[in-house]
């Protein structure tokens, strides 16, 4: 994950291969908000939610990009929904480099 935008081109290449893959968005979205691109992360993430709805990864990265963009309210429902699904999903974003939402 050091490499970001590699990993932009990385998961560009993916969609063109397999445009509606939930988890390459997922990822997708991930590396838009590593690299602070919060619309494009939340629109990654709407697409993958779109696909898969049960996908922690995306609500909660979806969450924290909606924090960041000043959207307390979403952000917080949508991180809420995340734990819900998968308790150690801030641990895992953690090991990434990206802090709890507080």
């Amino acid at each position: 994950m050091g490499d970001l935008p590699d990993a932009l081109t990385d998961c560009n290449k993916s969609l063109e291969l397999r445009p509606n893959n939930p988890e390459t968005l997922d990822s997708r979205g991930f590396v838009h908000l590593k690299m602070g691109n919060l619309a494009a992360a939340i629109n990654d993430y709407n697409l993958a939610i779109r696909l898969k709805s049960q996908l922690p990864s995306s609500l909660y990265g979806r969450g924290l990009a909606k924090l960041k963009s000043g959207d307390d309210s979403g952000g917080k429902e949508d991180i809420a929904t995340a734990i819900k699904l998968d308790s150690k999903i801030e641990d895992k974003f953690s090991t990434y480099g990206v802090p709890p939402a507080n």
